[in-house]
Parts: structure tokens; sequence; C-alpha cells
């Protein structure tokens, strides 16, 4: 059998429910062991796939390069980090001209602040622009994936829907309705511009 890791699944979420997951773990006490993020409606993610109109990049660094990205889906805005050790990422948020449609791919982080709040964001492993068409079909996979697992949320043998309902006091009825907005958002768009709109910051 093979010693060589597999690379984990990038899970699809929405920002809504992605800015809530502040609950992290590991499933071994070995120290290379991978750290999850509990998504809400019982999924873990060690990375994830998220999609979205870029509306705003800053170079955030002191002493060397580190952009700050705002990502926005039909739910809310993911923020996604990156400096010397993601080069690939931090030069894509360098050179791509917002408002753009982009494709991320990442794990996720979270930072506690000093007043004790924790703050969900995304360390990215690629930044690619992509076109209206990618973005409306991750929009429809992602609702479908945030439905299928508040379907399976209090399924027996769910170790992951349980350890959601243990972590966080959140109603999944939230998450339901933002996967059924966004599909919404999207019935809204048809006809209008396949350019990325500009966003109000």
């Amino acid at each position: 059998m093979s010693s060589i890791p597999t690379r984990e699944v990038a899970r699809r979420a929405f920002a809504h429910e992605y800015n809530d997951a502040s609950y992290t773990f590991k499933e071994s006490d070995d120290e290379r062991a991978p750290v999850y993020a509990l998504l809400l409606t019982g999924e873990r993610a060690n990375r994830v796939f998220i999609v979205g109109t870029l509306t705003e990049t800053e170079d955030i660094g002191e002493d060397s390069e580190y952009w700050r990205g705002r990502i926005v889906d039909p739910t809310g805005t993911f923020f996604t980090y990156a400096g010397q050790y993601q080069p690939e990422a931090a030069s894509a948020l360098r050179d791509i001209e917002p408002p753009a449609y982009v494709a991320v791919v990442g794990k996720p982080r979270t930072f506690e602040t000093d007043d004790g709040d924790v703050n969900v964001s995304v360390r990215p492993e690629s930044i690619n622009v992509v076109d209206a068409e990618t973005r409306d079909r991750w929009v429809v996979e992602t609702a479908d994936r945030t439905l299928d697992r508040i379907e399976r949320f209090d399924a027996e043998g769910n170790e992951y829907g349980s350890m959601a309902d243990e972590q966080y006091d959140l109603p999944l009825a939230e998450y339901k309705q933002a996967a059924v907005e966004a599909l919404q958002s999207l019935e809204a768009e048809d006809g209008e511009s396949d350019e990325p709109a500009k966003v109000e910051t």
C-alpha cells in the first residue's frame, strides 16, 4: 500500500457558511496530520474550492509582499491571503485587475482576534480568472452540495453532522436559505451582462 498522502477533496461552500466555520480539528495526534475546518452543514474541509467576484486586492505586507483578496459570492465575502509561501497565488492577486471572476482552491485558516472572535479566511493554492458560466455553474453545484449535506445532517452515522451539532449553535435553516437565495440570484441575473458587476465595498 502506498504511503504517499492523497490530496484531500476540495469542498464547496458558500461564504455565508464558510465564515461561520470557526471550529478546526485533527483526526490524529500526528503533527503532520491535516487540519480540518468543520462546516456547519456537517462536513469536514481540509481544502476548499470557491468561485466569486474578486472585488479588491491590496498588498498589506510590511517587510515583504502580502496580498489580501476580497472575493464575493451571492451569500457573502471570502478573504484570501497570499505571501512568499504562496508565490503563484500572490502573483495572481498582484496581477488580476478587479472586478474579475476567479476560482480559488485553498486551505481554510482561522485566526482568533483579541476580543475572542474567530476570523475565517482562505490560504490559496491557486487563483485563476474564470468566465461567468464557470461562476454560475459553481453556484448551482455549491447549492446542491449544501442542500445535500443538510439533508444528510441527522442521518445515522454522520459523525461530522453530530460534531457540527455539538460545536455550533446556529440554525441549519440559515444555510438552506442562503443556498436557495444564491440560486435565485442567478435567475435574477439572466439576460444581464456577463461582466462581473462592480460591488460596493
